[in-house]
């Protein structure tokens, strides 16, 4: 009876599953792809709040990965894929709602500061600065429906823009993180409903996932145009583009290896390829600033000597 007992105890003992280096590098990449999507954004977040400006952030890309992660968690319904990638979607949209409060906030600052200055018997030295893309004296319009407090009347004045007011002209330019919110809340009852009605069309999932990996591999196209328009990259934070592109990489990479849909890997190329495009707008403006620079110098030097 000895004998039939003392053989189980290190059976017993050493019972637990051994861990391979496969499952640990797996798991390692697993958690990569669930919180690596976010780190990008932290030299973002922690510059814009530091500086009180979101002048050089394109809130459009908050816009682009609230979409893609919306329209990607639909998607798992109808063609479930891997759990990684689906907390990541998830963890994503409540980063982008994150970033989004913050950059709404600095906005809403910026505009009462700038309102208390008008309104002031002594106005302080404005800031060169945007709202909106917009210069501060047009952002600031008769169609308000914000208030503050004024100096002379009591009574109050700001600029504001609404969803609820369904102008084209303002959208995603919005002054109220609520607003933000309330869309995102139509948009996402408007999709689940329609997912749910053709759940099980395949035409219209494979559409879905589709959609939702092309829209992603936009993230970089507001900013790029964004650097466009101001002719500069100031304010847009270059470590954030660098996480960008290695992120972007190894997403490409890891569809690849795990055989994920066809979408995701060919829409992963496409962002390394705008990731690209953006590091170089930020060498070409440095160097075109450069030259800017240089050119008055010369100038003053030739006329000196004449």
């Amino acid at each position: 009876m000895e004998n039939d007992i003392l053989p189980a105890i290190p059976e017993f003992a050493f019972g637990l599953p051994a861990l391979s280096i496969t499952q640990v590098v797996s798991w390692g990449a697993s958690c990569c792809m669930i919180f690596g999507g976010i780190v990008p954004f932290v030299p973002q977040y922690l510059q814009i709040k530091r500086t009180d400006n979101a002048d050089g952030f394109s809130t459009h890309v908050c816009l682009v990965l609230l979409i893609a992660s919306t329209l990607r968690i639909l998607f798992w319904f109808g063609h479930p894929f891997e759990l990684p990638l689906l907390a990541q979607s998830i963890i994503m949209f409540a980063t982008m709602m994150t970033l989004l409060r913050l950059c709404t906030n600095v906005y809403a600052l910026n505009e009462i500061s700038t309102t208390k200055r008008v309104f002031s018997d002594q106005p302080a030295p404005r800031r060169s600065r945007l709202i909106d893309g917009r210069p501060i004296d047009q952002a600031i319009d008769s169609t308000s429906r914000t208030y503050a407090q004024t100096p002379q009347s009591g009574q109050s004045f700001v600029a504001g823009k609404f969803f609820t007011d369904f102008d084209q002209q303002y959208f995603w330019k919005w002054s109220r993180f609520l607003d933000y919110c309330q869309f995102m809340l139509l948009f996402c009852c408007i999709c689940a409903l329609v997912t749910y009605l053709l759940l099980n069309n395949w035409y219209y999932i494979e559409t879905l996932g589709f959609m939702a990996v092309f829209v992603e591999a936009l993230l970089g196209a507001p900013q790029f145009y964004k650097n466009y328009q101001n002719q500069s990259t100031h304010g847009m934070s270059i470590p954030m583009v660098c996480f960008w592109l290695s992120g972007d990489t190894f997403k490409t990479g890891y569809f690849f290896i795990n055989e994920a849909p066809l979408q995701f890997t060919l829409c992963g190329g496409l962002q390394v390829f705008i990731d690209i495009s953006i590091l170089a707008q930020v060498f070409y403006y440095r160097k075109a600033a450069r030259y800017k620079m240089v050119i008055p110098k010369a100038s003053l030097s030739d006329e000196h000597i004449s």
